[in-house]
């Protein structure tokens, strides 16, 4: 339902303005014309949904990985029927998200720019930092000495910093009647000279592509623009993806039965094998280390034709699975297989057993296990198939250890710690809360009859932090759902379970 309300942009109502007043193309509309035949893949189709500022849905923009004659690509499309295309904090985030990604891989960038310029009453979360609106630029400067190709189509209003997306790609395509290309538009040039302007005029595609140089193709309308970039993609002397000399063998088990193999409940755990007899090729799976450290299962299988070393969540992470794991990682980078992380952690509650071993063996054994996992030098995606609490998010390549995409499923919860083991203040042998508020104070030396005015307040303090209680809980449960997350981009996209596999 969120995926389908976010497709529509804006709304109907804007879209209808954005395609019959302004006679432009729906954004998914220019990307059909612009990518190759096919799925492709987007790039946190969530993100922007309920934020402080309020909803812009898939943060203004879309992003994603698909093919443009043969040749993989990274794309970032803007969407002007989202707050007239105008750039939000979430919208900057994303797009630096995908030149991320792009640079990781070394992957073609396009962009399609139809954009209103910075939101200003949040110019503080877009311009200052580093990792604001500038960065974007710089990204675009670097990715061009790495020798990463960008193209870009003019086909909206690009004002402000917009405007230097596409003058600093290495080929651009500016459309007739529609691209406008400018620091500040007519209403501003109105203000600060008093001149009367047209955008054809000030920087319409004719202008740029005649007189300032600009734009490097002109284009009478938005279906030979794109037929145009695709032109020049296949002269950008990129190797087109191969074909593969056969089809990958399916699993013996339908993918389509992860759905339902999806954990109902956060503090329990499932049996992972059930997951990978559903997600490797012919459900064959080359375990490593099969009879130690059971709660966390290792080994080699192949994903739509391509090996991979599997590191996946069978229960609580101890002791010897953290050395397992750390053993494995440093294997498969010294082979230079990619590694697939299946995140599913449900923490135990504490007892003083579990306690004492943690601090003498599993801490040392988890710090080596991330240590291997931040080193291992070889492409890293992982999958949050359930819980993911605490230190596990950390040495099963969480997000602070940049694996290359990080997906989750919709049940997933993220957090550091677990909703249903939050941390209470629990009353001492027999004493009541208000016996030892008041016990506690007497052995400070406050001691005062129990008639005193004094001891309704403390009943009053100690019922007042129940509700303080549930506050923190309720939040705690609200912020550690998928949901949240992917609309703050701290992963790439929420993921069915049954696309796991395509994906």
């Amino acid at each position: 339902e969120l995926l389908e309300r976010v497709k529509k942009g804006g709304g109907e109502n804007a879209i209808a303005r954005h395609t019959q007043r302004n006679k432009k193309l729906f954004v998914r509309e220019r990307l059909r014309l612009l990518l190759d035949r096919g799925d492709f893949l987007e790039l946190s189709p969530l993100a922007g949904l309920d934020m402080p500022y309020g909803d812009v849905p898939s943060a203004g923009c879309l992003t994603g990985i698909g093919r443009i004659s043969g040749v993989w690509c990274v794309f970032i499309a803007s969407d002007a029927t989202v707050k007239g295309g105008t750039i939000y904090p979430i919208g900057v985030k994303k797009q630096l998200r995908a030149q991320e990604i792009a640079m990781e891989n070394r992957l073609l960038s396009v962009h399609l720019v139809d954009s209103g310029g910075a939101f200003l009453p949040l110019q503080s979360e877009l311009f200052p930092d580093k990792l604001h609106g500038g960065r974007i630029f710089y990204n675009e400067a670097i990715m061009s000495a790495m020798g990463i190709p960008q193209v870009a189509v003019v086909c909206g209003s690009c004002v402000a910093g917009g405007a230097y997306v596409p003058t600093m790609a290495e080929e651009s395509v500016i459309i007739d009647k529609i691209g406008t290309l400018f620091l500040a538009g007519p209403p501003l040039v109105k203000a600060a000279t008093g001149e009367d302007v047209s955008p054809e005029d000030l920087g319409g595609a004719r202008l740029h592509s005649q007189v300032s140089g600009c734009s490097d193709h002109f284009a009478p309308s938005e279906e030979e623009a794109y037929e145009c970039i695709r032109n020049v993609v296949s002269t950008l002397n990129c190797d087109p993806v191969p074909e593969q000399d056969r089809e990958p063998d399916s699993p013996l088990y339908s993918p389509e039965e992860l759905l339902g193999l999806a954990p109902p409940g956060y503090s329990c755990t499932l049996p992972v094998k059930l997951i990978l007899s559903r997600l490797v090729d012919g459900s064959r799976f080359q375990e490593f280390k099969a009879a130690y450290g059971t709660t966390l299962v290792t080994g080699f299988g192949h994903v739509e034709g391509h090996l991979v070393g599997i590191v996946a969540n069978n229960g609580e992470l101890a002791h010897d699975a953290a050395l397992k794991g750390s053993h494995f990682v440093q294997l498969c980078g010294q082979r230079g297989i990619p590694i697939l992380f299946l995140q599913n952690t449900a923490p135990q509650p504490a007892g003083p057993a579990s306690i004492s071993q943690a601090h003498s063996n599993r801490l040392k054994a988890q710090a080596s296990m991330m240590a291997a996992v931040a080193c291992a030098a070889v492409p890293k995606i992982t999958i949050v198939t359930g819980g993911c609490f605490g230190s596990d998010s950390y040495v099963m390549c969480g997000r602070s250890f940049s694996p290359n995409f990080l997906f989750l499923w919709p049940n997933a919860r993220v957090a550091l710690v677990d909703s249903q083991h939050f941390p209470t203040v629990p009353p001492a042998g027999d004493w009541t809360g208000e016996e030892l508020e008041l016990k506690d104070l007497k052995a400070k030396g406050m001691d005062f009859p129990v008639s005193c005015h004094f001891f309704p307040l403390l009943c009053c303090f100690y019922c007042a932090l129940k509700p303080v209680q549930f506050c923190a809980l309720s939040r705690l449960e609200e912020e550690s759902s998928a949901f949240y997350s992917s609309a703050r981009l701290w992963d790439d996209g929420i993921i069915l379970p049954q696309d796991t596999r395509k994906v």
